[in-house]
């Protein structure tokens, strides 16, 4: 039986090198808060061997003693890494119903996680009431008004003392308790709930306690029972519920232990670090000459070391923070979208008044880079990525009004995103056609481009325990867009050797990332199903150019646009383990207003044949594009 014992906050310390880190990264959720037994408890009753003021949580301390006695509090749960990593305070972090801080007159905090509860408990600490050791106060919501804050997340483990206290022996018992956690995430959602994070249960036949025994089998068969009921049932809730996939993971860890930086010459089912209720481990147990919990599974004969809890949390927040990386791939092309039609405009710009002859061609050649900056926003992580593009194309002039062109286009994009830099790579492939009339003061362009989106790479990276994991993957998708302006030259003539024009420009695109599969089916493997983001503009801006020499001239631009779709983006996903078990979260947010400029010179080597070369730069508050291009025109 797991004993009713629950975990003390982090060592402010640690908290604090954890927050440290967390306040750089995205922080989408209003609340944390946290239900279950004592895999999750951050602490509730008083630790007996700690300092003043501990209280316990059922883990190894933290060293380098790791003793009863030696003034060493337990070290962090999964949630409170967790917690911690998206920005949440220790006080946040900590228990609820904690008589060790209601006595120090420190605010309960938002974990009622409380050890040895089982689901029916679980679901009381929600509804009803919430009893850890001495002290019992209103559960969650009664706490609230039964009401459930639709921004915060939810936290859930819940199942083992059903096993372990002998309410679920059988088949119809594993199904009922599965009903009970069921219950408990239904209750939130009943009330606001949206975001609700939900563990499976791990394989209890592989813990020290069982693992070997003559329960082995029956247990490990109770625990899929449960499982597969729980992810049914679950898939009928009706809000985002993130499942867990805890004996995946497990599993991973015992087949591949060198891949966390686990011992790999030891039996990590069968020992445990402390020597509780299981087998102590001979070479990094408690008492051995190099006791190194991080190298074990297993604190006691059930309980995750210190490395177990922050597998699982890193494992939980590389869910959590997938989507604030993937939904920038159809920012790529956008971005992409945006650079190809500042190259025309900018060609276009140093052809003002200076169009072929009549019934003339002009060809265009040009290559460049471009490089996009994405600051972090609530639900984004922060992002840049580099490129190289080529335009080939050319005009025709119909009359001295109007002149129409095509243009190809390649771009070759790489982006880094997240703590980790994972790795998106994408190969556009654009072609437009496009119209301009000119004619006294009165000018105006339009362009039509569609394109193929080859995202050939996407490795997405992130921590989990000691090491880094990549996930890779490939999709397609396309793009289409349509761009107009509008102007009026106040120059007195064409032949001026100066042209200043205000103009209005409507601008539409739309990027399609088809939903593809991450390699394998590894416990952190996604699926991810379409995006679609779809930008509508307008803009104002003042474009103007100057004749320095016959030769040479300089040109730019400067506009404002508003975007009009600037809704958050979202992405569905779901693990490739429970590919049926499909969340939706957020992620990037677009910017409602954009400022440009582009400035550029071009010089004409000879009659028929011009150089030019130009700069440009979009900005809104969390995003920057820049790029340069150089190119050569002839007349033909």
């Amino acid at each position: 039986m797991i004993k009713k014992t629950l975990f003390v906050p982090l060592t402010s310390g640690l908290l604090s090198l954890a927050c440290a880190q967390a306040i750089a990264d995205p922080s989408p959720y209003s609340n944390f808060v946290v239900f279950g037994d004592s895999l999750s408890s951050s602490g509730q009753i008083v630790d007996p061997g700690g300092s003043a003021g501990a209280t316990y949580r059922a883990t190894n301390r933290t060293g380098p003693v790791y003793l009863d006695g030696s003034g060493e509090e337990y070290s962090a749960v999964a949630p409170q890494i967790l917690g911690a990593k998206l920005g949440f305070s220790d006080d946040q972090l900590a228990g609820s119903t904690s008589a060790t801080r209601g006595s120090e007159g420190l605010p309960d905090g938002n974990n009622w996680a409380v050890g040895g509860y089982r689901t029916d408990q679980i679901l009381d600490s929600i509804t009803t009431t919430s009893t850890a050791g001495d002290r019992s106060r209103p559960g969650y919501l009664a706490s609230n008004n039964f009401r459930a804050d639709p921004h915060a997340l939810y936290y859930l483990t819940g199942g083992a003392n059903d096993f372990y206290q002998g309410g679920a022996t059988s088949l119809d018992q594993a199904d009922a308790a599965a009903d009970r956690l069921v219950d408990s995430v239904q209750a939130l959602q009943q009330v606001g709930a949206r975001y609700i994070i939900v563990w499976l249960l791990p394989d209890l036949s592989l813990t020290p306690l069982i693992n070997g025994s003559p329960l082995q089998a029956f247990t490990s068969q109770l625990s899929n029972r449960f499982n597969t009921e729980l992810v049914r049932q679950l898939r009928t809730v009706d809000a985002e519920v993130i499942p867990l996939n805890i004996p995946a993971l497990l599993k991973e860890g015992f087949s591949n232990p060198a891949q966390f930086g686990l011992a790999t010459d030891q039996n990590l089912m069968a020992t445990c670090f402390s020597g509780k209720g299981c087998m102590e481990n001979a070479r990094y147990g408690i008492h051995s000459a190099t006791p190194d919990p991080t190298k074990l599974i297993y604190n006691d004969s059930v309980h995750p070391t210190e490395a177990g809890q922050r597998l699982i949390a890193d494992y939980a927040y590389s869910l959590l923070a997938a989507p604030w990386e993937l939904t920038l791939l159809p920012e790529m092309a956008q971005g992409t979208v945006r650079a190809h039609q500042d190259e025309l405009r900018n060609q276009w710009l140093a052809d003002w008044e200076n169009w072929q002859g009549v019934g003339q061609w002009r060809a265009i050649v040009s290559g460049g880079g471009q490089h996009q900056d994405f600051d972090g926003q609530d639900s984004v992580a922060s992002a840049d990525g580099n490129g190289a593009n080529v335009n080939i194309g050319g005009s025709y002039r119909l009359d001295d009004a109007w002149r129409v062109g095509l243009v190809a286009g390649f771009y070759n994009q790489k982006l880094e995103a997240g703590n980790n830099d994972s790795d998106y790579k994408l190969n556009t492939y654009l072609g437009t056609a496009f119209a301009q009339y000119q004619q006294n003061r009165v000018w105006a362009d339009a362009a039509l481009t569609a394109g193929h989106l080859d995202y050939d790479s996407l490795k997405r990276k992130f921590q989990l325990g000691v090491n880094e994991r990549g996930e890779k993957g490939d999709t397609s998708g396309y793009v289409e867009a349509f761009s107009a302006r509008v102007g009026y030259d106040i120059a007195q003539q064409a032949s001026s050797p100066w042209h200043l024009s205000p103009f209005v420009s409507a601008d539409f695109s739309k990027v399609q990332v088809d939903g593809y599969s991450e390699d394998g089916n590894n416990s952190t493997a996604l699926t991810f199903a379409d995006q679609e983001r779809i930008s509508r503009r307008l803009g104002a801006g003042l474009q103007g150019k100057y004749q320095i020499t016959p030769q040479t001239q300089v040109f730019g631009e400067a506009a404002i646009e508003r975007e009009y779709n600037d809704d958050t983006q979202d992405v569905d996903i779901n693990l490739n383990s429970l590919p049926n078990n499909q969340f939706t979260l957020e992620g990037y947010t677009p910017q409602s207003h954009l400022q440009r400029v582009n400035l550029g010179v071009s010089h004409n080597l000879t009659k028929d044949l011009a150089l030019r070369a130009s700069y440009n730069i979009r900005k809104d508050d969390d995003f920057t594009q820049q790029g340069i291009n150089v190119g050569v025109s002839l007349d033909f």
